[in-house]
This record gives C-alpha cells, sequence and structure tokens, in this order.
C-alpha cells in the first residue's frame, strides 16, 4: 500500500496561547494519611510515612485510588480541547497493522490488527490460500484487558502453546491446542512467568516459573525461579523440575530445545546482566547438564546448532560482542573459535537458512550484514535510511526472511529478504495517513556534565523557526543495557503535526555503545545518567529549539525513575513532568517481585553504607522538598506486578504534600493494566490523549483550528 500524502491544510492545528492561570490546580488533592512507620539504615534512620500504599490489596489503598483518580480526570475534564485530541488519535490509529509473517508446519502465520481493535489477531494461510483466524485474542475477555503474550509452536507445527495475561499482569496462563482444529487440550498452565515455552518433540515443552506470592513482597523462596518440563496429558503438579529450586538456586532460568532437537540450553541469572549456559544432549536418557559457562560476569546465548556445533554469541572479552562456534562434546570457552569478531560497534546476531545476520548499532541506529556459517562476511542489507530493521530470523531450511523498518519518520514497513540473492522488496507497506515529506529527523550529539558525548535524535516539521518558543517532549531510558533506536509513533504525531518538537536522548546506563557505555550508567555511576539527561534539556533550551517554559520530559519504568530524579533534583528545569510506571524508591524497590534481580544495574540499600547513601542521594521518594515542582502526571497500573504501583503512589502523594505552587501533581491509575504490554487499544489512546491534553494545557498552549 502507497502512503497517503496529507492535506495539509487540514491538518494545520495552530497552538496559541490560553490564560495561563487556567492551568492552575484550584482543587484538592485527596487526603493522604502519613504513619510514623521508619526504617534504620547503617545506623540512619528513614522515615517511609505512605509505607501503607504498598498493600495495593487494602480497601484503604484501593478508596485512595479511586480518589486519586477522580481529582485526575475532573482535571483532564476541564481541557476543552481533550475531547478533539483523543478524536485525532483514533483516527490516526484506525489503519491496518500488519506483523512480519512466520512460517510454522504448512502454514505462514502474521498478526492483524484491523485499526482499532484491542488486540491484534493472529492469522494463518496456506501457499496462495485466503488467510484465515487463528487466534481472535478480543474474544478472551469482554473488555479486551486478556493478551496473547507469545506462542510456540512444535517443529511439524501440529501442536502450540500460548502463553495469555489478565489485566496486564506478568503471571501467565499457558493453553495447548491443536492447530489442525483449534481444539483445545487438557494441559492448561496456571502462573506462569517470565517463561518462554520451547516443545520436545511433540510429547511437550519446557517452561519457567516461580512459587506465587501471596502479595507483592517475596519471600527467598519466591524469588528462586525453576525450569520445568511439562508432558502432554498430564496434570501440572506432575510437572519434572529440570533445573533451579533450592539445589541451584537462581532468580531468572530459560530453557529451550536447539532447533534440530538435539540440545537443550539452559541460561541462569541472579540478576538482569550476566547469565551462565548450560547444554544437556537429549538424545541420551537421563544426560547431565553441562556446564558451559559457569559465573555472571558475562552475558551469551546459544544462538543457532547443527551436526553437533554450537554458534554462542558473548561478550566475554569482547564488550560489544562477538560470535564463537564451539563442538557440543567440548562446550567450554578454552574450545571457542571467533567466527564474527568484535568491532567498535555492539553487536547482535540473528540466523536463518543456514546464515548469520550481524546486526550492529551505530550511533543507535541499524546496520545489518550477512554471514555464512563459516564466519565469511557477505553483502550488507541496503536500509532505507537512518532507522532501526528487526528480524532476520527463521528456520535452517528457509531461503527468505522477513525484517521491519522504521525510524521516527519512516512508519513500519516490511520486507522480504532473498537470502542467496541477497536482495530486499517491498512485502507490506504501513497504511498509516502520514507523509513523511513535511518532517525531518536528524542527529546531534553534545556534551554531558563530565564532558561525555551523547548522542539525541530530534524529530519536527521542516522548516521550524527555533525561537525558544516550540514545545519539547524529551523522552529517555538510560538502563539495563536497553538501546533506544528510531521508531514509528501515532501518539508522536499529534503532537509534532501541531509544531512539537520530539527529542530522544542516548543516555548511558542503556547499550547503545554496548557494555561500556551500559556500565557508565549504573550503581554509583547512576547520577551519570540523570546528569546526561538533565544536559540535553539544557542543550535544547541553548539552541533554542525551546525553553523552560515549553518543555517536558518523559519515560517509563527505569525511564520513570529518570524523570523522578530529574524533577527532584532540577524541578526549574521543566515545564512537564512524566513519570510512568517508575521505580521510584530504591531503597525498597528489591522487595517487591522482581525487584531484587535489578541490584545489578541500582545496588541495593543493603549493599553497604556508600550504596546506600547513594540510593538515598537520588531516590525520588526520598528527595521531594517543599517547593513549586512541575505540572506532573504521575501514571502508573493497578496490575503492575513488575514494578508496583506503589512506587508511584508513595511518589505522587510526597509530591502533592511537597508542591508549593499551583501546578497540578496528579497520578493517573489505570485500572486492570499492569507494566504496559498487552493494553487495550483503546486504553493506549485515552492514556495518550490525557498526556497530550495535560502537556498543551500547562504549557498555556491551545489545542484547535
Amino acid at each position: 500500500m502507497k502512503a497517503i500524502t496529507i492535506c495539509t491544510s487540514l491538518l494545520m492545528i495552530g497552538m496559541t496561547a490560553h490564560a495561563q492561570n487556567n492551568t492552575a490546580f484550584t482543587g484538592h488533592y485527596p487526603d493522604t494519611k502519613k504513619t510514623d512507620q521508619s526504617d534504620v539504615y547503617f545506623g540512619t534512620k528513614v522515615t517511609d510515612p505512605y509505607r501503607w500504599l504498598e498493600n495495593d490489596m487494602s480497601d484503604e489503598t484501593k478508596g485512595w485510588v479511586v480518589e486519586q483518580n477522580k481529582v485526575t480526570q475532573g482535571y483532564i475534564a476541564q481541557i476543552p480541547f481533550r475531547n478533539a485530541i483523543k478524536d485525532r488519535l483514533t483516527s490516526l490509529w484506525n489503519y491496518a497493522k500488519y506483523s512480519a509473517p512466520f512460517k510454522e508446519g504448512a502454514y505462514t502465520y502474521f498478526y492483524l490488527n484491523d485499526g482499532l481493535q484491542n488486540q491484534s489477531v493472529l492469522y494463518r494461510q496456506q501457499g496462495g490460500g485466503a488467510p484465515e483466524v487463528f487466534l481472535d485474542p478480543n474474544k478472551f475477555s469482554t473488555d479486551g484487558t486478556t493478551s496473547l503474550q507469545g506462542i510456540d509452536f512444535t517443529k511439524d507445527g501440529s501442536l502450540a502453546a500460548y502463553q495469555i495475561s489478565e489485566g496486564g499482569s506478568d503471571w501467565r496462563k499457558v493453553i495447548v491446542i491443536e492447530t489442525k482444529t483449534g481444539r483445545k487440550m487438557d494441559d492448561t498452565l496456571r502462573d506462569v512467568k517470565f517463561s518462554g515455552l520451547s516443545w520436545l518433540h511433540n510429547d511437550g515443552f519446557y517452561y519457567s516459573s516461580y512459587d506465587k506470592p501471596k502479595g507483592s513482597q517475596l519471600s527467598e523462596k519466591t524469588q528462586i525461579h525453576k525450569l520445568y518440563f511439562h508432558k502432554l496429558g498430564t496434570p501440572q503438579s506432575e510437572d519434572k523440575l529440570i533445573f533451579g529450586g533450592e539445589t541451584t538456586p537462581r532468580r531468572y532460568i530459560g530453557g529451550g530445545v536447539t532447533e534440530d532437537e538435539k540440545y537443550l540450553v539452559i541460561s541462569a541469572a541472579n540478576a538482569t546482566y550476566g547469565n551462565e549456559l548450560y547444554i544437556q544432549d537429549l538424545s541420551k536418557t537421563d544426560a547431565p547438564i553441562v556446564p558451559i559457562v559457569t559465573g555472571f560476569d558475562f552475558e551469551q546465548s546459544v544462538v543457532y546448532s547443527e551436526f553437533g556445533k554450537l554458534y554462542i554469541e558473548t561478550n566475554q572479552g569482547a564488550p560489544n560482542r562477538k560470535l564463537v562456534v564451539t563442538d557440543a562434546a567440548t562446550p567450554t570457552k578454552e574450545h571457542w573459535k571467533v567466527l564474527i569478531p568484535e568491532t567498535k560497534f555492539p553487536l547482535n546476531v540473528t540466523a536463518c537458512g543456514r546464515r548469520f545476520f550481524a546486526h550492529y548499532l551505530e550511533d543507535a541506529v541499524s546496520k545489518v550484514y550477512q554471514y555464512a556459517l563459516d564466519g565469511t562476511k557477505g553483502k550488507a542489507i541496503e536500509l532505507p535510511g537512518l532507522g532501526t530493521a528487526a528480524g532476520f530470523s527463521g528456520k535452517m531450511e528457509e531461503n527468505e526472511t522477513y525484517y521491519t523498518y522504521a525510524s521516527y519518520v519512516y512508519p513500519s514497513t516490511i520486507f522480504k529478504y532473498d537470502i542467496r540473492t541477497g536482495k530486499s522488496e517491498l512485502y507490506k507497506s504501513s497504511g498509516v495517513k502520514f507523509d513523511p515529506t513535511g518532517y525531518e529527523s536528524k542527529q546531534l550529539f553534545y556534551k554531558s556534565k563530565d564532558g561525555a558525548r551523547i548522542p539525541m535524535i530530534i524529530t519536527y516539521k521542516k522548516g521550524m523557526t527555533l525561537n525558544g518558543k516550540n514545545p519539547v517532549m524529551l523522552y529517555g531510558y538510560g538502563g539495563f543495557n536497553i538501546s533506544l533506536t528510531p521508531s514509528f509513533s501515532v501518539s508522536n504525531m499529534v503532537f509534532m503535526e501541531n509544531g512539537g518538537i520530539y527529542a530522544v536522548a542516548n543516555l548511558r546506563g542503556g547499550g547503545e555503545y554496548g557494555d561500556k557505555w551500559h556500565n557508565a550508567g549504573i550503581k554509583m555511576k547512576k547520577q551519570n545518567v540523570f546528569n546526561d539527561f538533565i544536559a540535553a534539556a539544557e542543550y535544547l533550551i541553548k539552541e533554542k529549539y525551546t525553553s523552560k517554559g515549553y518543555l517536558a520530559i518523559s519515560g517509563g519504568s527505569n525511564g520513570g525513575l529518570l524523570v523522578g530524579a530529574c524533577l527532584t533534583q532540577r524541578p526549574d528545569l521543566f515545564k512537564v513532568c512524566f513519570p510512568g510506571v517508575g521505580v521510584l524508591d530504591m531503597l525498597r524497590y528489591n522487595k517487591f517481585t522482581a525487584g531484587a534481580g535489578w541490584a545489578y544495574d541500582y545496588g541495593t540499600a543493603e549493599d553497604s553504607k556508600e550504596m546506600f547513601q547513594y540510593l538515598r542521594k537520588y531516590s525520588p521518594v526520598h528527595n521531594v522538598k517543599k517547593q513549586c515542582y512541575p505540572a506532573t502526571m504521575v501514571t502508573t497500573g493497578d496490575h503492575d506486578d513488575r514494578v508496583v504501583p506503589a512506587h508511584s503512589f508513595k511518589f505522587a502523594a510526597s509530591l502533592q504534600a511537597g508542591q508549593s505552587c499551583k501546578n497540578p501533581v496528579l497520578i493517573r491509575i489505570e485500572t486492570k493494566a499492569g507494566h504496559g504490554a498487552g493494553k487495550p487499544t483503546d486504553m493506549i489512546i485515552a492514556e495518550q490523549a490525557d498526556k497530550w491534553a495535560f502537556l498543551f494545557w500547562n504549557m498555556g498552549l491551545s489545542y484547535g483550528k
């Protein structure tokens, strides 16, 4: 489908100033009681007056949530153009969205959302036949909050096991079906968490989970991940423990069967960085589980296996990663042979059609090269521009693969790639009504407080005047070795078509430049991340892209921590702040759900006196004072069992108590929603409309013709 050029005269919605005092919060925040709760860390007493909000199942907390949402929605309702923004978002969102196809057995599968469906539908087709619905998650629940969270097929494609999430929870239900008939088998599993599903022949599959706690706080027992094998036709209570538990306690364990079904590969870790690697020969009865790599100092994964050889991506001796090969019979690192060496850019390897595809991040944009199994470098894949390419994976016998490409001004597009010829062809264009010729996206570099060179990509309408009066949304993450690469957002179109500048800073703590970049923003170097973000804001002001009265910041999860830390450290610098599902209590984050596994990035208050003091110095909840804070909308979900909503509850309560001016401090708590995955479309649109309305209103701008 060809992109449709929009008549710009119909979309030129001006932003004119309205009376600034209309934005003031003149209502009353809900009463939030304070208690005398406190803790002592290394002889230092720390008060925690809102500890009671950690019990998100209590009637008292539920009542507080209801009252906070009433205040938030009451404030949003006064904004005269909120519904116009929602209508515009709904119109833009209403186009068909396809995933790249994948082959299983005799069928080709793909996801499709016809426009405004709450959940994407999984289709399949055989040969040149018409597509048919295979799984429709919109029928899983009446309100659209139950979502499909992955599906795995047997090698012959005759059976499938899929995971569903209810209300956005990380706890999953697993359902097994016959693919030919769609018949559900009597093998439904419950309370599965942080798990893939990997079939062994058609007999059963491996999966991982924890003992489910009664609340959000964990005991040592409920932090131990376990790898099981479920044999079809047997109850879940009889599933065999393969790895983990009391004998080998680990926080994160995953098991996967190689495509040739000869080996079980097990990855085990105690944090979000660094893992052990094990292998079991499945051709031998009761074969031992053999270590490939022990210890947690490095990361490694098996990319491919064939003819008794294992191909392993690793950062051992290569902070930007390399690909090695070894015999499965002698898999330890002294037997490794380098196939794709480390370069100055971070590497990620996928495999398809007996080829490797080396994905490099060069200044946070994609470069992809094809390699033979012997390490011979082939052609570079020609990409449309400076953006993000994802895909290039599939089965060993395939001759073609698919990938998606997107940038901030290039809607996500699917390409088919011929592995033998090295040629790409357009497979599916985006149907979004967006004319990229009217916008530009450019990368620039700025210096942080310590002189570090930080990349940032800014996107906006062509011909924009740099007069310091342009509204800017500055987005960041900066953690867990995660890279922010260019992507296309329908929601951001509403902002940019109305004169906004969307800026993404690639902060330290992320993975944009490999392990060194990541490690420069962790533990007692975490302040580097906040300094990088603050420096991005100061750069945009200095270069007259914007000014303090028109600058907003946003981030989610670890990015919510980023926003919370920056708004408490520099409340004078920003006009509007959006800390989303954030890790905001840095002294207690490790007490809840998955929090203990984040210690590699953050450290914990129990580690040492120095680590406690460092965390306390930037912990958003512990650094709220009586002063004027920017207009702030905290967002979370009441079913978030990854970053529990107590972080956001306590931070919002602290900000409301500390606010000394009329800028609103609100919390928007989505019910039947979790950390973000699987949110229905109508919920996403409503949240985005509220955020853009809040931003425009508090910048003193009007949205309208």
